[in-house]
């Protein structure tokens, strides 16, 4: 944790530093609501460049976001469907960027594991066509089994196959709840989707230590983070989801056209950004 503290703390010095470049860009706004979501910036950080959603917010033109997954991603636990991260996360972009045209499509399957899901990319992913594809992963497996090495291959496989059609990625890793803290895998699947998030250049969206943390600190509370079931995700916890995965995006492409816009003027700003990226020497 250490130097993910580091690298942000040092990258937002680096956006302070480019904010006063003159380039017309806004900050993205909070939202409003759901004060007791917040995290600090260092556990949601999405630290990968998602060149293709920064370039279409920058230039104003319809973003279009698939999210993949199991059930938490189709909403299960949710009271409704309206209620689930998909549905929310549209809305919570949509805030912060209300002159834009974004669509999230909701592609989650309950009880899908992850040869499931990558049997059905071409058809529920490519075919959409899509800026960013977010992709939930991990859960069932853990649940299912303790062996990951297959899983590990087919995600990074799921992973080509989406970036080779030109979209972003965003690796969204297990919840933190009572069923999958249970299993013995659980930290290793952990483990593996952070490392194929770091070693194929794409996002990873702490999830799982962003619930960790809810669960601390008590920030949901009185309402429930988990349900009855020991597993699924609340309205509650769906609705703080899509609050910090949106605040995440927001910043992700803001930060970065902030800085495309500063390399353009001053070459030694990108020295300063991969000093900044690389983190503190160990």
């Amino acid at each position: 944790m250490t130097g993910r503290f580091g690298t942000t703390s040092a990258l937002m010095a680096l956006f302070v530093t480019v904010a006063t470049s003159g380039v017309p860009l806004a900050a993205p706004a909070a939202s409003a609501g759901l004060p007791s979501c917040a995290t600090p910036p260092a556990l949601s950080a999405i630290d990968a460049v998602l060149d293709r959603t920064g370039a279409r917010i920058q230039a104003g033109k319809p973003l279009t976001i698939v999210a993949m997954g199991s059930s938490s991603t189709e909403g299960t636990g949710a009271s409704a469907p309206a209620m689930s991260y998909p549905s929310r996360l549209e809305q919570e972009l949509k805030d912060r960027f209300p002159e834009l045209d974004i669509r999230v499509i909701n592609h989650g399957v309950g009880g899908q594991d992850v040869p499931e899901e990558l049997s059905r990319l071409e058809r529920d992913v490519i075919a959409e066509h899509p800026d960013l594809v977010i992709w939930q992963v991990g859960t069932n497996a853990v649940l299912r089994r303790d062996d990951l090495s297959a899983d590990e291959q087919l995600i990074r496989r799921g992973v080509g196959l989406i970036t080779e059609h030109g979209s972003d990625v965003v690796l969204m890793d297990l919840q933190f709840a009572p069923r999958v803290l249970a299993r013995p895998a659980w930290a290793e699947m952990e483990r593996l989707i952070a490392e194929i998030a770091h070693q194929t250049h794409v996002g990873f969206f702490r999830r799982f230590e962003i619930m960790r943390e809810w669960d601390h600190t008590q920030q949901l509370a009185p309402a429930t983070m988990i349900g009855r079931d020991g597993l699924h995700m609340t309205d509650a916890s769906y609705a703080c989801l899509a609050n910090q995965l949106a605040e995440a995006l927001a910043w992700n492409w803001w930060s970065r056209g902030k800085l495309a816009a500063s390399l353009r003027r001053s070459p030694d700003a990108i020295v300063d950004f991969e000093r900044a990226a690389r983190g503190p020497a160990h």
